[in-house]
């Protein structure tokens, strides 16, 4: 079971990853963050459960300019800096076409 996240750049238009690793991907968030940008995006990674939720589209892009700062931080991983930066990319995508950004 995992996440099925709009906008991405596979064949479904999604980023799909699983649970796990999702939260894995917000601790090492919380390592490399300020506070304040660790508070912004947070609730993206600390879901108590499963069920789908949506970004608006503004949202989204503030969202967007966390993760890539985050991913180019020099103490993130480059493993983690890829799946994060895909998640940057996907909310951009939604920003951009002023869409919502769903994850399911």
């Amino acid at each position: 079971m995992g996440w099925n996240i709009s906008h991405g750049s596979n064949a479904q238009g999604e980023v799909r990853r699983s649970y796990t690793t999702v939260h894995n991907l917000g601790q090492q968030l919380a390592h490399v963050l300020s506070a304040g940008d660790w508070r912004q995006i947070a609730h993206l990674f600390n879901r108590r459960s499963g069920d789908p939720f949506t970004i608006p589209p503004a949202e989204a892009g503030r969202i967007a300019t966390v993760l890539e700062r985050a991913a180019e931080h020099r103490l993130m991983p480059p493993d983690w800096a890829e799946d994060i930066q895909l998640l940057a990319e996907a909310a951009d995508r939604a920003a951009e076409a002023e869409e919502p950004w769903r994850w399911r």
